[in-house]
């Protein structure tokens, strides 16, 4: 089984308050915290259907066990760095790997471990890598698709408040955002 989390989220979002304001065309404060707020679900939604993160940010993937052909592949590309491998014996005592080589050029970024400790892994979560992952601090960095999905995705939302129904179907996210996050998707294995 593998997990992701998000240990250090953005220090910024790729999309500013006031470019959300202006592509919706809104000129008061008075709802300045719902936009932001819209921002933000729109990135967490366009990283999760990208399988990529947007901005700089710190992850932490856990696996049960080590890679089989020595070189493990690290979720949400592009990846920058790697933090730390740890890994937990079957008495849940941790300790720190570092015979490897780090790979952030391939996508997905690659961990080849050189060896591999010769300790029996707790059953589940035995090795957790700590990362930094993202497209840079900034949103020029972003990809302008994924800005767009972002937008389309908050002005979907801003407009209708609630979910859609169509059908038997209920739409959160409109296909043309949706699209947008698609194009460029990371593969992750």
């Amino acid at each position: 089984m593998t997990s992701l989390r998000v240990i250090t989220p953005p220090a910024v979002e790729p999309v500013s308050l006031e470019t959300a304001k202006s592509f919706l065309r809104v000129d008061v404060t008075d709802e300045d915290a719902l936009i932001a707020s819209l921002v933000s679900t729109a990135r967490e939604t366009g990283e999760g259907l990208a399988r990529r993160a947007f901005i700089t940010q710190t992850l932490e993937m856990t696996v049960d066990c080590w890679p089989p052909k020595s070189a493990l592949g690290l979720m949400r590309p592009p990846l920058q760095s790697v933090v730390s491998v740890k890994y937990y014996d079957e008495a849940n005592v941790v300790a720190t790997w570092s015979d490897y080589i780090v790979d952030a050029q391939s996508e997905p970024g690659r961990i080849h471990f050189n060896s591999m400790p010769d300790t029996t892994l707790r059953a589940s979560g035995g090795v957790v890598v700590r990362f930094i992952a993202g497209y840079g601090d900034a949103s020029v960095n972003v990809p302008a698709a994924f800005i767009q999905g972002i937008l389309s995705l908050v002005g979907h939302w801003y407009e209708n408040r609630t979910a859609i129904n169509i059908g038997n179907i209920v739409t959160e996210v409109p296909l043309t955002a949706k699209a947008l996050f698609l194009s460029d998707r990371g593969s992750w294995f």
